[in-house]
């Protein structure tokens, strides 16, 4: 579903913690990090296409989640043509982008990276609200430049500034068995941090 400039409606999604550290996630196979997104089906709203691609992409629902924003309007990052599949190429330009700010209110072992047969990530972990940009593929680094910046005024942050360095870079593999799920706590959206120990391989 393109629009008459040739640009597909998606949804972007910043997953905070408690600390204002964000979801950042691995490509499955690949050395780039970025966080979720995904197309917007027809007839969806970007709310519903947000919880869609939230639960396909990471194993969250709605339950495990509370909106804190969202960008006012679309931001568009257009394709190089080497990356656009060529039958499409002349009329597919790139993607035009809702951005939702979420707050996380469930614990880190319930995300879930196979929930589908088809991941799109196969690492995980929490990084510092701005991102180091470089290491996001060069055609999107303007929107999430942009979307960070305005989803930023929705922010407050915790009296110890939110740091947290030894959490901080602790990534979460695909190949780590999984948890069993446990429902999303009922009460405020700011759970304790807790740390997932991966038990190694020989």
């Amino acid at each position: 579903m393109l629009d008459r400039e040739g640009f597909r409606p998606n949804v972007g999604i910043i997953l905070l913690n408690a600390h204002n550290e964000v979801w950042w996630g691995k490509r499955v196979r690949e050395h780039s990090w970025q966080f979720p997104q995904g197309g917007i089906k027809y007839g969806e709203t970007p709310e519903q296409a947000m919880y869609r691609e939230l639960e396909e992409e990471i194993g969250l629902r709605q339950e495990h989640v509370k909106i804190v924003g969202r960008t006012r309007d679309w931001l568009r990052y257009e394709v190089p043509d080497h990356f656009i599949k060529r039958e499409i190429r002349g009329h597919y330009r790139g993607q035009k982008q809702i951005w939702f700010l979420l707050r996380m209110c469930a614990r880190d072992n319930d995300v879930n990276l196979r929930l589908t047969d088809h991941p799109e990530f196969d690492a995980w972990r929490w990084h510092d609200y701005w991102v180091p940009l470089d290491v996001v593929i060069e055609f999107k680094r303007d929107v999430y430049q942009r979307a960070l910046q305005e989803l930023s005024r929705f922010l407050t942050w915790p009296a110890n500034g939110g740091h947290t360095h030894e959490r901080r870079h602790t990534a979460r593999y695909l190949r780590q068995p999984h948890a069993p799920r446990q429902p999303a706590p009922e009460q405020s959206c700011v759970p304790e941090p807790q740390l997932i120990l991966v038990p190694s391989k020989e």
